[in-house]
């Protein structure tokens, strides 16, 4: 099947809520930066051309200057909290885990709170305050205090089906990784997925009832579906995938690529 055949699912989707006088909204995150790297400047490359927002979740206790002086003419990049050092402390019998209860709170607290401070001396206004969990796995006792170390918003993987004590801004379809697979995922597969996440919005699924419902809507509304990429293990079916999506919806009338800051202060 050629891409143009697999992208026409999603372009009937789009018309469709054209046809209803809705748009959606889209943002893109990118995980693991830490330094200047081909995969990077590749990505930088093409959200740059195609106008797309860039959220990069950088691993504080990793990073370095380069990074922070390379991302600073690129108007269109956000910086947020990756974890601190991306340390699987999880045993080997569960899934990986940094910010999970294998330690005291006030020290995994301790080290975010680190990395906050951290990355905003070195971004400047370029940090966003969110917190990017590694393996978009957090501890639900570490939740609510995030607020109280500074931090205003938290995105993992999936879509919101309950309230939490800090606003969410999640990801929904990974572009490297699924269930057994990770790298060159079919792109029909891809589009699948987000023609799904479009479907499900449009007929006001996956929302809980009751109190819970009423503040999850009233916060978010429409809740804008996240794209989730990992440069530094791009290859081309990646990098392929990336700038057909940003080619067949960089004009839509019903789609919008938002950046998190603006999502946040929606």
């Amino acid at each position: 099947m050629s891409d143009d055949q697999t992208f026409a699912a999603l372009r009937h989707e789009l018309d469709r809520w054209q046809s209803a006088g809705r748009t959606a909204r889209f943002w893109l995150r990118d995980d693991d930066a830490v330094e200047v790297t081909d995969g990077l400047e590749k990505l930088l490359d093409a959200t740059r051309r195609a106008s797309v927002p860039l959220t990069l979740a950088v691993i504080p206790a990793c990073t370095v200057e380069a990074l922070a002086t390379r991302l600073a003419p690129e108007d269109h990049v956000l910086v947020a909290v990756h974890g601190w050092s991306h340390q699987n402390h999880a045993s080997p019998d569960e899934k990986k885990q940094e910010l999970g209860s294998h330690r005291h709170a006030d020290v995994v607290l301790a080290e975010l709170r680190n990395g906050l401070d951290r990355l905003r001396r070195l971004y400047g206004p370029k940090l966003i305050p969110m917190l990017v969990p590694p393996w978009n796995r957090i501890s639900a006792e570490l939740v609510a205090p995030l607020p109280e170390q500074g931090f205003e918003v938290l995105s993992v993987f999936g879509s919101i089906k309950h309230y939490s004590p800090i606003r969410l801004l999640n990801t929904h379809v990974d572009v490297v990784n699924a269930r057994g697979q990770r790298g060159e995922r079919p792109h029909a597969d891809l589009v699948r997925e987000l023609v799904g996440e479009l479907q499900a919005r449009f007929a006001g699924e996956r929302s809980p009832g009751g109190q819970a419902a009423r503040q999850v809507r009233s916060t978010w509304g429409n809740e804008p579906i996240g794209i989730l990429t990992h440069h530094l293990v791009h290859g081309a079916s990646e990098r392929e995938f990336l700038a057909r999506l940003f080619g067949e919806t960089a004009d839509h009338p019903a789609m919008s690529w938002m950046s998190a800051r603006d999502l946040v202060d929606s």
